[in-house]
């Protein structure tokens, strides 16, 4: 006879882990610290056939915790922390007691349905990393950029010295994002799978390295996210109804509920595809003079970038610029 499954919810923070174990109708709130030492002591008490495991997606902070999960085999969940958020209703505070309890009867209900997690490949987790620092690095000299524009307006005060800081730190943080860079590149060549899925989608038009770099993190390699649908939806691009009655008929479209800076580096190369002379910018000069919205049109090429880009890793061909697109 199959014992009655325990079910933990973690509410995550830096330095400590707020553990609910729920049993039945009883519950039991642990706390400790965000350590592998503890973290390891705590779960190695529990029976994986029996023992689900839920938390928020947190990035760094569950780092630790996701590999030791993984080490001792058990079967975990990590949940967008919106998508919990959703399923909890009304809720006013926030006390992380309350809230690993909410997780640990979020998971209860939903584990048949939930996708279990599937831990990433150690070279994507390393480039997941370095993206990380590299947009750390990209903004820092976007802002630094502003700072030099602005010295150039205070040249009355006469402070030369300003314009050289600036231009010394955006030299370095140059060098920085290209080291970064040429590490990325370097884990991507000697890895067989990835060099390939990224020889393909770089060969579709408008797709840089920057963004198949995000979208092998993003889809672990395309085995997380296999779906392009799926993936149009993670990056809000894909369009959806607005139906209700008869008093609601409005036209698709895209959710807010996206990754934005995805959404953002699709935007880019949907930009650059159009430029180029491929099927895309086609399809693109084709529905703008039947009268289409050119956001709308864009948006359609932000989708068949993505359709485009799953289908050649499936096939494992790169693009044929000969695509007759509908």
């Amino acid at each position: 006879m199959q014992k009655s499954l325990k079910f933990i919810g973690i509410d995550i923070s830096k330095s400590t882990l707020d553990i609910c174990v729920l049993d039945k109708d009883s519950s039991i709130h642990y706390q400790i610290e965000n350590q592998a030492l503890q973290i390891r002591k705590f779960f190695r008490v529990f029976p994986k056939n029996n023992t689900r495991i839920c938390f928020e997606n947190t990035g760094k902070y569950g780092w630790v915790l996701i590999e030791i999960l993984s080490n001792l085999e058990f079967n975990f969940y990590q949940v967008n922390a919106l998508h919990l958020k959703r399923s909890m209703g009304l809720v006013r505070g926030k006390d992380d007691v309350v809230d690993a309890l909410r997780i640990a009867q979020f998971i209860s209900k939903n584990h048949k349905e939930t996708p279990l997690y599937q831990t990433s490949d150690k070279n994507i987790k390393k480039i997941q990393v370095l993206i990380s620092k590299r947009n750390l690095l990209v903004k820092q000299r976007a802002q630094h950029k502003t700072l030099k524009k602005e010295n150039k307006l205070l040249k009355s005060l006469k402070l030369p010295a300003l314009g050289k800081y600036s231009n010394a730190i955006i030299s370095l943080l140059n060098k920085h994002i290209k080291g970064i860079e040429k590490m990325i590149a370097n884990i991507i060549s000697q890895d067989q799978e990835l060099n390939k899925n990224h020889r393909i989608a770089t060969s579709v038009p408008g797709v840089g390295k920057i963004v198949s770099w995000n979208m092998l993190v993003k889809t672990n390699g395309y085995k997380g996210i296999s779906n392009p649908r799926k993936f149009a939806c993670y990056a809000g691009v894909a369009p959806f109804s607005q139906r209700s009655g008869t008093s609601i008929n409005k036209k698709a479209r895209v959710s807010h509920l996206a990754d934005k800076a995805m959404k953002k580096l699709l935007h880019m190369a949907a930009m650059r595809a159009i430029q180029l002379e491929n099927d895309l910018k086609k399809y693109y000069i084709r529905k703008v003079k039947q009268g289409k919205n050119k956001m709308l049109v864009l948006n359609a090429v932000r989708n068949k970038i993505i359709h485009r880009i799953f289908a050649m890793i499936k096939s494992e061909k790169l693009y044929d610029f000969n695509l007759h697109l509908s």
